[in-house]
């Protein structure tokens, strides 16, 4: 950036301040928040919590019941590297690090916290994140309060770090016939924030980009939305004179096209994936290798991309690092799909590559709950004896391994880093 440009940017900065008063801050954008295409996003959970914090969640989804971590009770696999965060950003747990240290946790509710997952983002190159917004945490008001909260506080990061963002509903709760739910949910976002005016907020084929995640998996044991609740809530967001206009991504069954695997069996679900402008099939958990995941990226997305651009549809594949829910549910074995010092989750960029991706989406950016985020990890997590001892590391890889992995999947998608084999795209550190 040239000073001439450095000292524009300052200026209009504090001009939008002034302006707006705003709590997100002035807007630099780097990123083109115009679409979706060529961009690598990660999905932002932004869920967890410590006692102290102010939510009065206690440590949610740190542990069972948000009591304080300890042995013997703790939802996550991974352990976050606190090392760049000051005090008053750490909570204490029951837990201790080998030298004998209080082993700490970090909540999504502070800013500070968030801002400084967006300015990862902004040093490693990582376009920007959906956030999630799961629909059974609309009914409950410290949850509500707590999701409206660190929507505020990623759009500050944004907005701080020039990164995009884009809200994603998850419906996979959501009760049949309670479509109403999301539509209310969303026109009060509308009114109380005027979200898709944020110069921030990504869009995507002239319109704010919103994503439904949940379209078409088969029922297991929780209730699901109809097929007719999703067309009545897609055909709503899309067309509603006030609170419509707007592009849609769905999240769907891996087996959508063929109504496979995890796919309800019904004609219907072709018709509702073609109202949307992008699809983006759920793959964690479907492949386990990178051999797995080359084949998966022949057999599916290579024939789901030619479907949907015969129609016109975007296609947005997801890749993640790994996966392991051992501490979340009892008798998982731990590390149950290894990472490989990132072998695993770069067989996938490339693959989804060679299919003719031409956008990405990577999950989590910070879900160590199941062990597929990319964000800083430590790799000494806590240790003692007892049960609930045991947590998924880096293999003793920089912090920062899977933020740059994420950067040069950005890269590749992009043609500006070109495919040569699987090899990583950078050498692992040497050891001693």
């Amino acid at each position: 950036m040239t000073l001439i440009r450095k000292l524009t940017s300052v200026a209009a900065g504090l001009l939008v301040a002034v302006l707006l008063a705003s709590c997100v801050g002035p807007p630099t954008l780097p990123v083109n928040s115009s679409t979706l295409t060529g961009k690598v996003m990660v999905g932002y959970q932004g869920w967890f919590n410590a006692e102290g914090d102010g939510a009065k969640r206690g440590y949610n989804h740190w542990t069972r019941g948000n009591v304080m971590p300890a042995p013997g009770n703790v939802r996550v696999d991974m352990w976050p590297d606190l090392s760049e965060f000051p005090a008053a950003e750490r909570f204490p747990t029951g837990f201790v690090h080998a030298d004998g240290t209080r082993a700490e946790v970090f909540s999504s509710y502070l800013r500070p916290t968030v801002v400084r997952h967006f300015a990862w983002m902004e040093e490693h190159g990582i376009d920007g994140v959906f956030l999630q917004r799961f629909i059974n945490s609309l009914k409950r008001g410290n949850s509500l309060a707590a999701n409206n909260a660190v929507l505020e506080n990623v759009r500050a990061g944004a907005r701080e770090h020039g990164r995009v963002y884009a809200l994603m509903y998850d419906l996979s709760s959501l009760a049949p016939g309670q479509a109403d739910v999301l539509i209310d949910d969303w026109k009060k976002l509308l009114r109380d924030t005027r979200l898709t005016s944020d110069p921030a907020y990504l869009r995507h084929r002239g319109k704010p980009l919103l994503a439904l995640w949940g379209c078409g998996f088969k029922s297991d044991d929780k209730p699901r939305p109809s097929l007719e609740d999703w067309r009545k809530i897609i055909t709503f967001l899309k067309n509603d004179e006030e609170s419509g206009g707007l592009a849609i991504m769905l999240g769907v069954p891996s087996g959508w096209r063929t109504q496979t695997r995890d796919s309800v069996p019904e004609p219907v679900l072709l018709e509702l994936v073609q109202l949307a402008d992008v699809i983006s099939p759920w793959t964690p958990g479907r492949y386990r290798t990178p051999e797995t995941a080359a084949t998966h990226a022949t057999t599916y997305w290579q024939p789901d991309i030619a479907w949907c651009r015969e129609r016109r549809i975007d296609f947005l594949p997801v890749a993640f690092p790994g996966f392991s829910w051992h501490n979340m549910k009892p008798g998982a074995p731990l590390n149950d799909i290894p990472r490989l010092q990132g072998r695993f989750f770069w067989s996938q960029v490339t693959a989804a590559k060679r299919a003719g991706a031409d956008m990405l989406y990577v999950a989590m950016f910070d879900e160590v709950d199941e062990a597929t985020a990319v964000f800083k990890v430590t790799n000494a997590p806590p240790v003692g004896p007892g049960p609930g001892v045991q947590f998924v590391t880096y293999e003793g890889l920089p912090s920062d391994h899977y933020l740059r992995l994420t950067s040069f999947a950005g890269k590749v998608i992009r043609g500006e880093h070109a495919v040569a084999g699987d090899e990583l795209p950078f050498p692992l550190p040497i050891r001693p």
